[in-house]
């Protein structure tokens, strides 16, 4: 899985929802009760295109007079804090991840959240302190392990990711972003069978710019150039500025032979990204 083109997994919205608990505050006359179902409603929305509306929604339950019970409240901020995530705004959501926790200790979804969060920011050791509270509180939450081991991958502690990954997909084999982190780790590696096994799986079902770049590299370090070239080719047709498609395409090219081609590549990769010869010599290609 190439570095700085997925994100991590957010853990959804957390459906309340609570809606037999509202509706058993039966002197609330009509209209509040329909009021609060609408704030529940956009508050659980989970489609990309509605974050105002969740935040508004969610904003309605927090703000609401009386306040509504802890568990509905924590919820509500775990949802704001995913909606904040979506919109970019990590520092606005990590306050409301961080209110959702204080709520409700035992709730694993914000510790997820949250530290999927600051690893966007960049903070590695802090986003893995959340990482192992959430699996602690849920050992089978498959989407903690998925988000520690693309962590641990981001600080180059590669096994340690693929002991997550494995994790993951043990016990949750359905979601498909992971079966592409474990073939790009298990493609730096050295386990290249096993790599291609995983990127097929992947692309199977979703094919997508950063599977491809996964295979291309795993084709890259088996020698078979002309697939590697085929893959890369198919990343950069779907995200043109890959700089790692870009630059493992080119060195397929210089390993066929093909000079001017894969040095316009490798240039093209370096303008994008100046780190590009690094983290290639990191994934045992020079």
């Amino acid at each position: 899985m190439g570095p700085g083109v997925r994100l991590g997994i957010i853990a959804g919205v957390a459906y309340m929802f609570l809606v037999p608990l509202l509706l058993s505050r039966a002197a609330q006359v009509q209209p509040i009760v329909d009021e609060r179902l609408k704030n529940i409603e956009h508050c659980n929305r989970s489609d990309g295109e509605a974050l105002d509306l969740r935040i508004q929604g969610c904003t309605a339950l927090i703000d609401s007079t009386p306040k509504e019970p802890t568990l509905v409240l924590a919820i509500a901020h775990n949802n704001r804090g995913n909606a904040f995530f979506n919109k970019g705004d990590y520092n606005l959501a990590i306050k409301d991840f961080d209110s959702a926790i204080q709520l409700n200790p035992t709730y694993a979804k914000p510790f997820n959240n949250r530290g999927v969060a600051y690893q966007n920011k960049g903070d590695y050791d802090r986003a893995i302190r959340d990482f192992d509270e959430a699996i602690r509180l849920s050992p089978d939450f498959a989407h903690a392990f998925a988000n520690r081991g693309k962590t641990y991958q981001m600080k180059h502690d590669y096994e340690r990711a693929a002991q997550d990954y494995d994790k993951a997909i043990s016990i949750d084999p359905n979601l498909i972003e992971i079966w592409n982190g474990r073939c790009w780790i298990r493609a730096i590696i050295g386990q290249l069978q096993a790599a291609l096994a995983d990127c097929n799986k992947a692309l199977s079902v979703e094919p997508n710019a950063a599977t491809f770049d996964s295979r291309g590299l795993t084709y890259l370090k088996l020698g078979q150039y002309d697939l590697a070239i085929n893959d890369y080719s198919s990343a950069l047709r779907l995200e043109p500025n890959l700089a790692v498609a870009l630059y493992g395409r080119g060195l397929a090219k210089l390993k066929k032979g093909d000079t001017t081609g894969g040095k316009a590549d490798i240039a093209a990769a370096k303008a994008i990204n100046a780190a590009i010869i690094t983290d290639f010599s990191r994934y045992g290609i020079q």
